[in-house]
């Protein structure tokens, strides 16, 4: 098994991906980082055990990334193209953390080398993997369901004005996954008692927009949390089982809506 990541085998069409709940830091990195920077903030906290239950349950795929996102950031096109054109956002070997200030002490940011070591050593080794038990998934069933488990600070003025909704579905702007498995998902989370939006301030990173190719019978959608819904925002940035215990539930409905939906629509 890779030291980059870790993949768990499921008999079902589902395959979860965790590209950003990692919080290892490549060799000599800590020495380089400020002080805020080393609290890790910007971590998707906690997104395994979020959804460990219900992929056990299920019998899905887990391709989960032992690395943070501060080494390099694995839903970020390798070659350096934006998102979201003409917004802020941070970039494949970011130098700044959510709120604008400096993730690297003065000078100890990544040059041009370190960066494509790094896309070598971290990023192509998970997407292999990724790519690898979608191929392994659609010939066993003959489709495949991608869903990119995320999360992010409530309130981050840099990305969005105000509050996030809790649940944040993306597909790419509607490329990634079918109308109809969208409407199904759109239909489930209306049924919730948290506030969502589809393809709102995010629409899916590189790992949807990529993967997604609903006329090859792969359908990827992104999952931006809220992390008020099951944690505390602040560090230590610490579980909350009281919040969590309401909030997997729901989740595990959505999967199995995308579960059903594949089912009823492919015959498997």
């Amino acid at each position: 098994m890779s030291h980059i990541y870790t993949v768990s085998e499921g008999t079902s069409p589902l395959i979860l991906s965790q590209p950003h709940p990692g919080t290892q830091l490549a060799p000599g990195m800590e020495d380089r980082l400020t002080e805020a920077a080393l609290q890790l903030p910007d971590t998707d906290w906690h997104i395994p055990d979020l959804y460990a239950d219900m992929a056990r349950d299920l019998s899905a795929t887990v391709v989960q990334t032992h690395y943070s996102r501060y080494v390099i950031d694995l839903n970020r096109d390798p070659g350096g193209v934006s998102l979201y054109p003409g917004q802020s956002v941070t970039e494949l070997c970011t130098t700044t953390l959510f709120d604008g200030s400096p993730l690297y002490q003065d000078g100890q940011e990544p040059d041009a080398a370190e960066i494509e070591d790094r896309k070598q050593t971290y990023w192509q080794p998970y997407h292999d993997a990724l790519a690898a038990q979608i191929a392994r998934v659609k010939a066993q069933h003959g489709y495949a369901l991608v869903y990119d488990c995320h999360s992010i600070r409530s309130v981050v003025p840099r990305f969005f004005e105000g509050a996030l909704p809790m649940l944040n579905l993306g597909t790419g702007g509607g490329s990634s996954a079918a109308p109809e498995l969208t409407q199904c998902l759109d239909q489930t989370l209306a049924n919730g008692d948290y506030s969502y939006v589809i393809n709102g301030r995010f629409k899916g990173g590189f790992i949807t927009r990529h993967y997604g190719t609903p006329a090859d019978n792969v359908h990827a959608v992104q999952m931006e949390i809220a992390q008020t819904a099951y944690m505390e925002e602040v560090h230590p940035f610490d579980w909350r089982e009281d919040k969590a215990s309401s909030l997997k539930p729901h989740l595990k409905t959505l999967l199995e809506t995308m579960i059903a939906w594949g089912r009823n629509t492919y015959g498997s």
